[in-house]
């Protein structure tokens, strides 16, 4: 008897997608997102319109940010939690990140660099605004898809309308050993989708439904897009929102990225009533998703095994 085949994250071929929406492919693809998204919460995919070249300069542009001095990092401020720069953590050593709002919007990608490089940067603005613009069209290919496959269709505009964009960009060292380190603490994110891409260095795990842990291991050129608890509340239940974690071997750092669809202050999260029924009770109650974050980082909020239980259980 040999040992059972790891599980593996699946995988959605989104290549064939006729931008129109009227072909078979649209719909066997479709259908294959929603499984996905419905037992593993995540699946991994490969974006045709991000060449190999546009990879390499977005990798070679995390690293010159992170290169930077901790002094120029720190000028990357935010009012909002964990959209500013976040590092020098005692409890993930390992790790550094920054944040840019709607990085798809060149004129937001100008004013964050102009603030790391006073003297302008113009490659890495371009590199970075076409990447998340790029990123940005799968999200929302993504959630168009699953409102499709749920019989939602009058509620995609609205969706789609209703959130802002947030491109995190992040280093893990490496911790010179073999031994595992931890990079990033297990947890659920808290927006609509992510779409996560890293270079050649692993690290990123998944929980699946049943406990287990899942060492994803993408190929060089693709994406995973994960959904986030804004959306597991949003189609009340229907989608899984993934634990996952990042764990830290080896001498090399790992740079990654994410792009992150996030409701708009005021927009309640709301599941539509064709979702709710005596079959499939509602489970948490509408909730703006900023007022939501801000309860996630109290102590009770960190505490909680659940934060939109605790939050907003119906």
């Amino acid at each position: 008897m040999g040992s059972e085949t790891p599980p593996r994250l699946p995988f959605v071929d989104f290549s064939k997608i006729d931008q129109d929406n009227n072909t078979l492919d649209w719909d066997l693809t479709k259908s294959q997102v929603h499984q996905a998204l419905e037992e593993f919460g995540c699946f991994e995919t490969k974006v045709a319109s991000i060449s190999p070249e546009l990879q390499t300069c977005m990798c070679e542009s995390l690293q010159q940010l992170f290169d930077l001095p901790l002094q120029t990092k720190l000028k990357n401020r935010s009012s909002k939690p964990f959209h500013g720069y976040v590092g020098q953590y005692p409890q993930v050593p390992l790790y550094e990140s920054m944040g840019i709002d709607d990085a798809p919007i060149l004129e937001n990608v100008e004013s964050f660099t102009n603030i790391l490089w006073p003297e302008g940067n113009p490659k890495f603005c371009k590199t970075i605004q076409e990447f998340a613009e790029k990123l940005q069209k799968l999200d929302q290919m993504v959630r168009k898809m699953v409102l499709e496959s749920l019989g939602l269709n009058k509620y995609v505009d609205e969706h789609i309308g209703s959130a802002n964009y947030l491109l995190r960009v992040m280093k893990y060292k490496g911790p010179q050993t073999n031994d595992s380190k931890l990079g990033l603490n297990a947890h659920t994110d808290k927006n609509f989708v992510t779409i996560l891409h890293q270079n050649q260095v692993d690290g990123l795990e998944v929980q699946t439904k049943s406990g287990n842990w899942i060492k994803i291991q993408p190929s060089p050129d693709s994406f995973i897009v994960m959904i986030g608890d804004s959306f597991y509340a949003w189609t009340n239940g229907l989608l899984h929102s993934p634990y996952h974690q990042v764990m830290m071997s080896g001498e090399k750092a790992r740079y990654s990225l994410g792009l992150f669809s996030i409701p708009k202050a005021g927009y309640m999260v709301k599941a539509p009533e064709e979702l709710v029924d005596e079959e499939h009770p509602l489970l948490f109650k509408p909730f703006d998703h900023v007022e939501f974050l801000q309860f996630y980082y109290t102590e009770a909020g960190q505490r909680a095994p659940s934060a939109l239980k605790a939050y907003c259980g119906a």
